[in-house]
């Protein structure tokens, strides 16, 4: 293999199951090639949340002048996103070297897709002389292959269903699972308001220093502006963060905490506070994309994620209609996912999505039509992301508002040709 895409095709065949939580194949691996950090390793757990709380950690320590290091994952377009480095996308070229780099050492070793290519990112990140890194769990936390990582400080972001054939049906099984990222005598911030005991009892149980979100750290604030206070540092009169929905100020407050804790190795000014949470970027968190209808992308797939689109969508204010592009997974709870956000939709657009695990853009209608109460609404469905999105800019009027939500797939189907020019049709000749 020479290219990228050659590896990501290998590995993908190279493990008998996409899915095999464990960490003894990845740690093995890891020993052989001597992985070590010599700065700072912060892990990010949780079902929502995790992406946006590792982009704020980012921007305000790149503001701050640090040289980051930044593990999400998945992807929305290009695999090249899932490594930043000083805040730009790993090269293709230093990735595929870094596959080479777990290939060399493997040996008999059977690594899934996501644990091998787990192992090349960290090795990029060993390797760049960072000051500071910030790792995104992939599922659950006790036996994902990133907790091979001993980190400094762990957060843990809100909690809720999901995943629950691999980590268990109820909050309590999927906390405890979360909370395997801690670590005796070092911090974990819990920005989930209301937590699993089982979260609580895992870190008295390690001998973790646990920060809770209402007791150590907590924010407040109108319409203007934001103030945190935590056990040492306190900011007032903030702007909001540039990443939109409410849900966000609980992300950012777990972000301050974790920065908070952390203060002694890797300080940060009140400016380098403000100027990353104004700057901070994120394509598919409630995005919106102005122009002629406007068009809102979420990656929201799960009943708590869409339960928080909703309530963002209905902050927007008026739009005489509201379609829906959507495509998720199979094993995901579809039914309370519609519920939630049924009364705010008017057309919706169910789409396939090129992946064995996907559900069917007909099996999405029918599950929607089963629990759909309104004579008004209509479906329909489409082969892909970009002609459901076609149909839905065909009928949409200007005024009206267009959402994509559901996998990283559909958002990231959207928007693998760039942001689309919605207006187009609108435009006068």
């Amino acid at each position: 293999m020479k290219t990228l895409q050659e590896w990501l095709d290998w590995c993908e065949q190279l493990h008998p199951v996409a899915i095999d939580m464990g960490l003894g194949r990845v740690k093995a691996v890891a020993e052989r090639m001597a992985l070590r950090f010599d700065c700072p390793v912060i892990t990010v757990a949780g079902t929502n949340g995790k992406g946006s709380t590792c982009a704020m950690l980012e921007a305000i320590l790149l503001e701050a002048g640090y040289r980051t290091g930044v593990y999400t994952s998945p992807h929305l377009v290009h695999f090249e996103e899932r490594c930043r480095l000083r805040g730009e996308s790993a090269s293709a070229q230093e990735f595929a070297q870094a596959f080479a780099e777990v290939e060399a050492v493997r040996g008999d070793v059977s690594l899934t897709y996501f644990e091998f290519s787990t192992l090349a990112i960290l090795h990029l990140m060993a390797k760049a002389a960072l000051d500071v890194v910030i790792l995104e769990v992939g599922l659950g936390g006790r036996l994902d292959a990133v907790n091979i990582v001993d980190a400094d400080c762990a957060v843990i972001t809100s909690i809720d269903i999901d995943h629950t054939a691999i980590l268990g049906k109820d909050r309590e099984s999927i906390g405890f699972e979360k909370a395997g990222i801690m670590r005796a005598g070092r911090p974990v911030i819990v920005s989930d308001p209301v937590p699993p005991q089982s979260v609580i009892d895992h870190a008295a149980a390690v001998g973790a220093e646990l920060w809770r979100f209402g007791r150590d750290f907590n924010y407040s604030g109108d319409k203007q502006q934001w103030a945190w206070a935590g056990r040492e540092r306190r900011y007032s009169g903030m702007a909001y963060p540039a990443l939109r929905g409410a849900n966000q100020l609980i992300n950012a407050s777990g972000v301050l905490a974790a920065l908070d804790a952390l203060r002694s190795r890797i300080p940060v000014t009140a400016q380098a506070v403000r100027n990353g949470l104004a700057l901070v970027e994120l394509p598919g968190r409630f995005q919106i994309v102005p122009g002629e209808p406007v068009l809102v992308l979420d990656v929201a797939h799960n009943p708590h994620s869409v339960a928080a689109l909703a309530a963002n969508l209905d902050a927007m204010g008026f739009y005489p209609n509201t379609h829906a592009v959507v495509g998720v997974m199979a094993d995901k709870d579809l039914l309370p996912m519609l519920q939630r956000v049924n009364p705010l939709i008017d057309r919706w657009y169910f789409t396939d999505l090129p992946l064995p695990r996907a559900a069917k853009g007909v099996d999405l209608q029918r599950t929607w039509a089963a629990q759909n109460t309104r004579a008004d609404a209509s479906s329909s469905v489409h082969s892909g992301p970009m002609a459901a999105l076609g149909a839905a800019i065909e009928a949409a009027d200007p005024a009206d508002r267009i959402v994509v939500f559901g996998s990283f797939h559909t958002v990231g189907g959207v928007l693998q040709n760039g942001i689309p020019r919605l207006h187009a049709k609108h435009l006068s000749p």
